[in-house]
């Protein structure tokens, strides 16, 4: 279901965060859509955001928010980048597929944590001491919504690349 169906509009607050977080996670999986590896790594800003690096990050925050603040597992234990800025570094080994696929796992591990939980019902694996899964939500929505944008105007800015390169558009 996606927020824009209408038996969305009804649904209990629970499933409507849900539903809201799940079209973001989709937006920003299909950000890679169609580019080549060359495009999902084209860096068009100072800091190290590229399209590839910015589903990098996703899986990072799925895994620190629904996992290390559920278990208590640290960063180094769980394998995730320590630093936020470690989180959008590529490596040789990362493409669309892999990233992808990593992304696709984290995600639905993150569904299988929150399966039969209470928004009001408190976690304490994270730095910050004990939160409510509520905020966590909220703060996931908040920075998959933030990301979403970013990939919007640098997929927008690729593919105008692209247009104006091809010998058709000449």
């Amino acid at each position: 279901m996606s927020a824009m169906d209408p038996a969305s509009f009804t649904a209990p607050i629970e499933e409507q965060v849900a539903i809201f977080i799940d079209d973001h996670r989709r937006a920003l999986g299909h950000c890679l859509d169609g580019l080549t590896e060359e495009e999902a790594r084209t860096s068009l800003v100072p800091s190290l955001t590229t399209l590839l690096g910015l589903v990098k990050h996703a899986t990072m925050v799925e895994r620190v928010w629904f996992v290390e603040a559920f278990t208590g597992a640290s960063r180094a234990e769980l394998g995730i980048p320590l630093t936020v800025d470690d989180s959008f570094t590529l490596t040789e080994q990362d493409t669309i597929a892999t990233v992808s696929a990593g992304y696709a796992a984290a995600c639905a591990t993150s569904r299988t944590a929150l399966a039969g939980r209470e928004l009001d019902e408190v976690v304490t694996g994270n730095r910050r001491g004990p939160l409510p899964i509520r905020w966590i939500l909220l703060h996931v929505l908040r920075e998959l919504a933030q990301h979403c944008g970013h990939a919007d105007i640098l997929r927008e800015q690729l593919l105008a690349r692209r247009a104006a390169s091809s010998p058709q558009t000449r």
